[in-house]
């Protein structure tokens, strides 16, 4: 295999270890979606921390990341009691923006019972409009090892 043709190198992956909760649990006796979307953000918040990005390093830059637009696919209904692991990393990044995977699975099999495409915006936190993402931010995903 030539140069051109080897696969791109995996994107550090970051994973959240969580078990579902009563409060977690809908009226239909699972994980209700609106937990999903929490966990997506969680995990992205955990992550964010893990590589230097906290919300206080956001706020020492005067930007920080908001959602765009949330992917979900709901593959397998997760239970009250089941050890879950969030699994994520940033797919690419644009001037302004970047793109974030996430799989929700459950720990004891391996079973994917979600995935998620999420769209975040680098916003200043004084005007609320896109600004340019700054290299530091960049770097600390790719070049951080798995945590």
């Amino acid at each position: 295999m030539t140069t051109a043709e080897s696969p791109a190198p995996s994107p550090p992956e970051h994973v959240l270890a969580i078990e579902a909760s009563p409060e977690d649990i809908d009226e239909l006796g699972h994980v209700s979606n609106v937990t999903y979307v929490r966990w997506i953000q969680d995990v992205a918040k955990s992550h964010s921390a893990a590589v230097g990005w906290d919300a206080d390093a956001y706020f020492r830059v005067g930007a920080v990341f908001v959602v765009r637009r949330h992917e979900i696919d709901y593959l397998v209904p997760a239970l009250q009691g089941d050890r879950i692991e969030l699994r994520t990393h940033v797919a690419r990044f644009g001037a302004a923006s970047s793109e974030r995977r996430t799989r929700i699975v459950r720990a004891r099999d391996g079973v994917e019972l979600a995935r998620a495409l999420t769209l975040w915006a680098f916003v200043s936190t004084s005007t609320q409009r896109p600004c340019r993402i700054p290299p530091e931010i960049r770097e600390a995903f790719v070049l951080n090892a798995r945590s």
